[in-house]
Order: structure tokens, then C-alpha cells, then sequence
């Protein structure tokens, strides 16, 4: 099921981005085969396995990366793979024999997916760095924060995750599709700090217009506008207000009592500390809850602050099932949505120690062979 259905991909297991790519790809009906090394290395924030949701809907198998027998073991899942996603500091896969010129003689039409931080060439190629790292080199984490304040590290969204993994995703997919057509693979070279920087590109051109302050906090998206921002409850919640256009704006105006005559103009700047305490002190007049009530679902452009416990419970989440409980750990479902080939809900991140190898290669024409490569010392 999913709209990937029929596309192999062959994973060398990593960490962040690159677990997050196979797991979106996996989400949507490719067939994704982990390759784990045979002698366990640290990858990442330890935890147990079921928690470890970027490695749910595929299997997992252990190779023995430092043997031959291991090595001709992938370039033989390479054959007949569509793409592969690796993510190591330039240079380890072609000292393993996985590089791409050694898997592209085995299969032409492979599309070979990288994920770095700095990129396969550069001063900082070779650097070891994270998410926070590569950001900062491309004016994000300088522009996210609250004004007189140090900027504020964005969980890893805007680098690992919405730089590096949905990226890369696309590119292999462009990549997939241009394969298909030219009968000829390629090299995907997805780094952070480019593709977080290309996720700039709208504040990039706002600058550049005039209409964007270098110093964060003082623009209307950045928590520098009073009417684009998150408010405390009298319960301690917060609520959340962004009626960007001048007739959202004044809806929340009139529903919130006040008298549209006499407050402050929507872009006065000179007036928007003054905005700010009374949004300020008439959001403290009231519970979350009230104010869901007040204002959930109008055109004020509002939602009501959310934690991670409490996101699946919201009417709004449920009727669109947009959480799923796997083995008992709730967590987001496959997004985005197909009409005609929805994709299946995934399974729980399974062990190679707790996959039979010939299970954890259905689907691959190599399973027919298992035998022979455990014979080899490759798999097991």
C-alpha cells in the first residue's frame, strides 16, 4: 500500500535525518531494508527500541560491514534497490566499497542519497557539527528568538529534520522519477546547512525588500508582533493568536471586547507595546478552556498551545486521525494523504536480532539466497 509501492531502498543505518527520510519513505509504501552493522555501534539518544519511532515500518538486518563477504552482501541489495540513503561524513562509504561509483557500476539507475551536515566538499566538510551547527551558519538560528534575548535552538526542525530529511526525501524521489525516465542513476547530495538555507528563502527576500529586521523579536512573524504570538492563561496554559490580515485582526478585536475605535492600529509599531499589555491582561482574564470557547474555530486565527500529551486528544486530531498508538506508544501517522493509494499504518521498530533474515528481506529477490550469504559470514 502507499503510493511507493514497488520502490527499494536500501538504508545504511545512521542517525536523525537519515533515519527520518527512510522512515517518511517507508510511510508511504516503499520497501526500506535497514542494513545495521553485525557488532553494535552507538547511534544517537539510547533508548528502548519501541521509542525509537524513526526506525518503525521497515526491517532491520545485521551485516558485517568490515568483511567482503558483508560488502558484496549490499552491493547484491543494490542491484536491485532504487535508491540507497547514507549518512556519514564524506569519504567512510567509499573506504567501506559502498560509494557511490562502486554501487552505480552494480546498478546505472540507483539514485544514491547523501545526508551530511556541510556537504560532501567545502572548508567544513570533514567538521563534526549538529543540527544547531549547521542553522547557525545560514542566518536561521540568528533570526528566531524573542528581542534582547540569545536566539532559541528550534528543537531540531529547522536543520535535521525539516532541512535534512524532508529534503533529501524529495531530491531521491526527483531523482526516482528522472531515473525513470533516463535509465540513468545519480548522486543526491543533501546537506543541512544548504538545505536549511534554502528554507530561508522567503525571509531572505523579505530582508533584502525592507520589510524584515536583522534584529529577531521585532518582526511580525517572529514574536516581535503583538497579534502574532503565543499568551499566558489565567490557568497557566497558553493560547496562540496570528491574524496576519487586517479583517482577521479586527474579528479578534470585537471578540475580545475591546473597542475597535480607540486600539491601537494593527501595524502602528510605535503602539505595539501598548497592544501587547492589553492582549496581554485580557488573556489573563480567562482559562484556555474559556478561551477555546470563545474563539476556537472563527477566522481570528487562533489555536490553543498544545503539549506533546495533549496534541492527540484535540477533537480536531482525532476526527482526522492524525496520531496512531503502535505497540502502545502514541505517535504522528504517515502525512501527507492519498486519495487512491493510502498508505498502510506502520509497524513498530523490530530488532535485526529479532528479524529472521529471509523475514526482514521480503520483497528482495536476494532473500532466495539467505543461506548462502549467512554460509558467507555476511548476515545473521
Amino acid at each position: 500500500m502507499g503510493p511507493l509501492k514497488g520502490i527499494k531502498i536500501v538504508e545504511l543505518a545512521g542517525i536523525g535525518p537519515g533515519p527520518m527520510c527512510a522512515m517518511l519513505l517507508a510511510d508511504l509504501g516503499a520497501t526500506v531494508l535497514r542494513v545495521e552493522r553485525r557488532t553494535p555501534v552507538k547511534l544517537g539518544i539510547e533508548r528502548p527500541l519501541k521509542y525509537n519511532l524513526l526506525l518503525r515500518g521497515r526491517p532491520q538486518i545485521a551485516v558485517d560491514l568490515k568483511e567482503k563477504a558483508g560488502i558484496d552482501f549490499v552491493l547484491s541489495l543494490v542491484e536491485e534497490a532504487d535508491a540507497l540513503i547514507e549518512g556519514f561524513r564524506p569519504g567512510v562509504t567509499e573506504r567501506l566499497g559502498l560509494g557511490p561509483d562502486a554501487c552505480l557500476a552494480r546498478n546505472p539507475r540507483l539514485v544514491y542519497g547523501r545526508m551530511t551536515g556541510w556537504g560532501q566538499v567545502g572548508p567544513l566538510a570533514q567538521a563534526a557539527g549538529h543540527d544547531l551547527n549547521y542553522i547557525a551558519l545560514t542566518g536561521a538560528l540568528a533570526a528566531i528568538g524573542r528581542k534582547d534575548a540569545p536566539p532559541t535552538p528550534p528543537l531540531t526542525l529547522a536543520g535535521d529534520l525539516g532541512g535534512g530529511a524532508l529534503y533529501l526525501a524529495c531530491g531521491m524521489l526527483a531523482a526516482i522519477v528522472e531515473a525513470q525516465r533516463s535509465g540513468s542513476g545519480q548522486v543526491v547530495d543533501a546537506a543541512i546547512s544548504d538545505c536549511a538555507a534554502h528554507l530561508m528563502t522567503n525571509f531572505f527576500g523579505m530582508h533584502a525588500a525592507g520589510l524584515m529586521s536583522l534584529e529577531r523579536g521585532t518582526n511580525f512573524s517572529d514574536s516581535g508582533a503583538p497579534y502574532y504570538d503565543s499568551y499566558v492563561c489565567v490557568d497557566g496554559h497558553y493560547i496562540s493568536i496570528a491574524p496576519i490580515e487586517d479583517r482577521f485582526f479586527a474579528q479578534l478585536v470585537e471578540k475580545l471586547g475591546f473597542d475597535p475605535t480607540v486600539f491601537p492600529p494593527q501595524n502602528d509599531r510605535a503602539q505595539w507595546p501598548d497592544m501587547r499589555r492589553l492582549f496581554a491582561a485580557r488573556f489573563l482574564e480567562r482559562t484556555r478552556t474559556e478561551w477555546c470557547a470563545i474563539l476556537e474555530g472563527t477566522d481570528v486565527c487562533f489555536a490553543p498551545v498544545l503539549t506533546m500529551a495533549e496534541a492527540p486528544a484535540h477533537p480536531h486530531m482525532q476526527a482526522r486521525r492524525v496520531f496512531l498508538e503502535i505497540d502502545g506508544v502514541t505517535q504522528p501517522a504517515p502525512a501527507p494523504r492519498f486519495s487512491r493509494t493510502p498508505p498502510a499504518d506502520p509497524v513498530a521498530p523490530r530488532a535485526a536480532v529479532e528479524t529472521p533474515p529471509a523475514e526482514a528481506l521480503t520483497g528482495w529477490r536476494i532473500a532466495g539466497a539467505v543461506s548462502e550469504w549467512a554460509a558467507r559470514g555476511a548476515i545473521g
